[in-house]
Formats: structure tokens, sequence, C-alpha cells
């Protein structure tokens, strides 16, 4: 096993690991409120599972020297754990805002569209730009049902998710600068402070399931 050279590929997998273990953290918290709501508690352990995995494999790839070909064979199963999860999250949302029903009549079709996501994905150019263009369109409608959901409906939790969803707009758009940090010696480039962003979003967004997961939460969500 050897390793990438480059320092800012080696710190960019280092923090890919870090959202990885963040990701299973927080599912194991989200399971441990499965018999409030089982089938939420199931849509968001895919979530943050497919999101793990990919974390992981984004670790693998950027932190391990390897051939452009098995290199390309790792970012095939990333890009398709992050379209299916970034369909899943706007069905979290559907249920948030709409209800459970409207939430699995979606289902499907998200499933569908994060396969057809992955299928651009291996016939186009510019993979992450399609995948940031799509990530985008899922999360400003996210974003839409959320702060409708905190302002109306007062759904526990609304608040939080809206800023997670917000946060990792803002993910987005660090991604695709030049930004860089320097963190104590630590060489950061826009793939690592990407990472950082995500891992606040993380955290604010399982703070928000969890507390639309109290029991004790009211809500007027019809």
């Amino acid at each position: 096993m050897i390793w990438n050279p480059v320092p800012t590929e080696l710190t960019t997998a280092a923090t890919d690991a870090v959202l990885a273990i963040l990701c299973v953290v927080a599912l194991g918290l989200i399971r441990h409120r499965r018999t409030v709501d089982p089938w939420k508690v199931g849509l968001w352990s895919w979530l943050l599972g497919l999101l793990a995995l990919a974390s992981v494999l984004g670790a693998i790839a950027h932190g391990l020297e390897l051939t452009d070909r098995v290199r390309d064979l790792l970012w095939q199963p990333l890009y398709l754990c992050l379209g299916l999860a970034v369909g899943l999250f706007t069905v979290a949302a559907i249920r948030d805002r709409l209800g459970e029903p409207a939430a699995r009549r979606a289902l499907p079709w998200m499933i569908v569209l994060g396969f057809g996501f992955f299928a651009i994905t291996r016939i186009g150019s510019g993979t992450f730009l399609v995948f940031i263009a799509y990530e985008a369109v899922a999360m400003l409608s996210a974003l839409v049902l959320y702060l409708d959901a905190a302002i109306r409906p007062r759904v526990p939790g609304a608040a939080l998710m809206a800023v997670g969803v917000t946060l990792n707009l803002l993910a987005a758009a660090v991604q695709q600068s030049s930004v860089s940090l320097d963190l104590a010696g630590i060489p950061l480039d826009h793939n690592g402070v990407f990472h950082l962003v995500q891992m606040v979003a993380v955290v604010v967004l399982t703070a928000g399931v969890l507390r639309g997961l109290n029991p004790e939460e009211p809500s007027d969500r019809p």
C-alpha cells in the first residue's frame, strides 16, 4: 500500500474518513429512536449509510496512490451512493413537511432519479459538476420544504434541518471554489474544506432529526 504523495490529497482522505465515522455515529444515534418512527429512521439509516460508504470510498481514492483505472472504478459506486443519498434526502424533506404517504409515493421516483444521475456520470464529462447541479436542485427543494415546515406547521426540528441544508449548499459552493486552509500546518484544499463544512452539516441535521423523533415534541404537521 502506497500513500498518495500529494499532501492535500492525504488531508482530503483524512477528512473523508472522519466524515464517514461521523455518519456512522449519527446513524447509531438515530437508530436508537427507531421505535418512535420506524419508517423515518429506516430512511435516515439508508441515507447516512450511503454517505458513510461514499466517504470511505473517497478516502481510499484520495489517500492511496492508485492507477487511473482503479480510481475510476472507485468513483463509480461512490457517485451511485451520493446520487441515491441526495434522492433519499429529498424524500426525507417531503416526509417531514407533507407526511409519510407523500414520501412513500416519492421514494421510488427519487431512487430512479438517483440511478439516472449515476447513468449520466457514466456517459458525460464534468462528473462532479453534474453532481453539484443535481445536489443543488435537490437541496434547494428540501430547503423550501423545511423553511415552510419551520414557519407554518412548526414541525419539530425543521429549523435545524433548514440550517443543515443551507450548510450543505455552502459545502457545495466551497467544493467548486479555490478556497484552501492551513490549520496548524495541516494543508486543506477545497475538497478538505468541503468535508469540514459537511461535517458541521451532518451534526446539525442529526440534531434536527433527533428533535423530530422526540415523542414529547408537539407537532402541527398535517
